[in-house]
């Protein structure tokens, strides 16, 4: 698996560099996000708490995949980050439902 990377971002307001890649693999299907997250941050020179890989999107009929990362300066610019995404790249555990689930109310007609 190699990566290119195709452009880098400063954004200062939000503290972090913002990454569109590219993912090689060849003769093996795409490439999981914990492993890209794993190649980018060594590629990037980062550490890998710090870094989100935002999407991966496979080109049908190729070897290659296109993607979008963030790595930011410090992990508490990384709380500005959505929920489901660090879901994504177990940052963060995926919060539980409370309670019992409601029944729904009868319909009337």
């Amino acid at each position: 698996m190699e990566i290119e990377i195709i452009s880098k971002k400063e954004n200062v307001l939000l503290g972090r560099t913002e990454i569109k890649f590219k993912v090689l693999h060849d003769k093996s299907g795409t490439p999981k996000r914990e492993e890209v997250r794993g190649k980018l941050a060594e590629v990037l020179s980062v550490s890998k708490d710090t870094l989100v890989v935002d999407t991966l999107k496979p080109k049908y009929g190729t070897n290659q995949t296109m993607g979008y990362a963030k790595a930011y300066k410090n992990k508490e610019a990384l709380e500005l980050e959505r929920e489901p995404v660090l879901v994504r790249n177990k940052l963060k555990e995926k919060k539980k439902k409370e309670g019992t689930q409601q029944q729904a109310a009868p319909k009337q007609g």
